[in-house]
């Protein structure tokens, strides 16, 4: 009987929506620092251009992609996240 709640129960469809996001933005994440990590970085050090003081391959990947991935954070649990009740609601159909 527990086994039916699980599947019917709403919490379970919010809670894997949200892990699919999180691992999407996770994902997002690696993509951004790998391409610019390794797409600049992969020059020799005489071609480096440099931001503030950083080459611009660690700028882009390390400073900037936390920046983006934070706000990408941000915007998703404000705007798609919803807030669930944790309880276990106790069917009034069983009486």
């Amino acid at each position: 009987m527990n086994q039916k709640r699980n599947k019917r129960d709403s919490r379970f469809i919010v809670a894997h929506r949200e892990a699919w996001i999180g691992v999407g933005i996770a994902a997002f994440n690696f993509i951004w620092w790998y391409g610019f990590a390794y797409g600049f970085g992969s020059q020799p050090i005489s071609h480096y251009h440099y931001i503030l003081g950083f080459p611009a391959w660690f700028f882009y990947s390390c400073i900037l992609g936390f920046i983006v991935v934070t706000g990408l954070v941000i915007v998703f649990v404000k705007c798609t996240f919803k807030e669930i009740p944790l309880e276990i609601e106790e069917e009034r159909d069983e009486e």
